[in-house]
């Protein structure tokens, strides 16, 4: 069955709760990696109750409205990965609100037979008070979906990266049980944490979510550009380009223009580049 462009485009889930609280936060942190050097007292702001702060991409898991398993919609959930991500805070979150989300699927891409369905979703986070907290946009290749009959076949073009060499690197540990971490955060696609599952997708062994590589790369921007200061992150953007497996580290090459952080994550063992396009607008 092919998929299913109107099915897919008219798809509401419906206002979602996206609220947040203490566990959350904390949970979100430790699914990212944070707090791998218990001795960091920056990091453990991220993960004590005590002056508890809300990591800014936690925003990028809130009111998630989950994957697209009906059959109806025409789509093989195993063959879906993650491709971009990009979140816009309007303001800091906070330890504890509640949110509403409103998940949309934008647009659908087809680039033509044979090839790929890119899925181009997006939501708000609004609080209680109507307050526009954060913008979610993420997009999603659909491996072998494409063909069709979608209007849309170019994507958008990233941000470019540089090509002077990096003004600072991070390289930041990833424990092995990482991906069983950050799918409590909701996404428990099982080729997270299944072994027959990820080599059914394609992969040799289990793989780490894009959004917590994702998160990993805020933390760098964050620990070597911003000084942990949370607020400060007003936007940040990337594209995946391949997997992380958990338990390797993970290098994130940055170049700073005033407020405008570029960069790029690089897993160190492989010497591979894993995110790509990046660009962080701090405040």
């Amino acid at each position: 069955m092919p998929l299913n462009y109107e099915r897919v485009l008219a798809h509401r889930p419906g206002p979602r709760d996206a609220s947040t609280d203490e566990r959350t936060c904390i949970l979100y942190a430790l699914g990212i990696g944070i707090g791998m050097d218990p001795t960091d007292a920056a990091q453990i702001t991220f993960v004590h109750e005590r002056e508890l702060v809300a990591f800014p991409t936690l925003a990028s898991v809130l009111g998630w409205p989950g994957r697209l398993t009906d059959p109806a919609f025409g789509i093989d959930a195993r063959m879906v990965v993650a491709a971009s991500l990009k979140v816009v805070l309007h303001r800091p979150l906070r330890t504890q609100e509640t949110l509403t989300s409103d998940p949309r699927v934008v647009e659908i891409i087809d680039k033509g037979p044979g090839k790929h369905a890119i899925l181009q979703s997006a939501r708000t986070l609004v609080a209680k008070d109507g307050t526009m907290v954060a913008t979610v946009e993420n997009t999603s290749i659909a491996r072998g979906h494409g063909g069709f009959g979608g209007r849309v076949t170019d994507t958008p073009e990233p941000p470019p990266a540089p090509e002077r060499v990096p003004d600072a690197m991070c390289d930041l540990p990833t424990p092995p049980n990482l991906a069983l971490i950050f799918r409590l955060m909701g996404d428990e696609n099982p080729l997270h944490v299944d072994p027959e599952s990820a080599k059914k997708s394609g992969f040799p062994r289990p793989i780490l979510h894009g959004a917590a590589t994702f998160g990993i790369a805020a933390h760098a921007v964050l620990r070597t550009c911003a000084g942990y200061e949370a607020a400060r992150l007003a936007a940040i953007e990337a594209r995946f380009s391949r997997p992380v497996f958990p338990g390797e580290t993970i290098r994130t090459e940055m170049w700073q223009d005033g407020n405008d952080v570029a960069f790029r994550c690089r897993v160190v063992a492989r010497d591979e580049i894993v995110l790509t396009n990046g660009l962080a607008t701090l405040r």
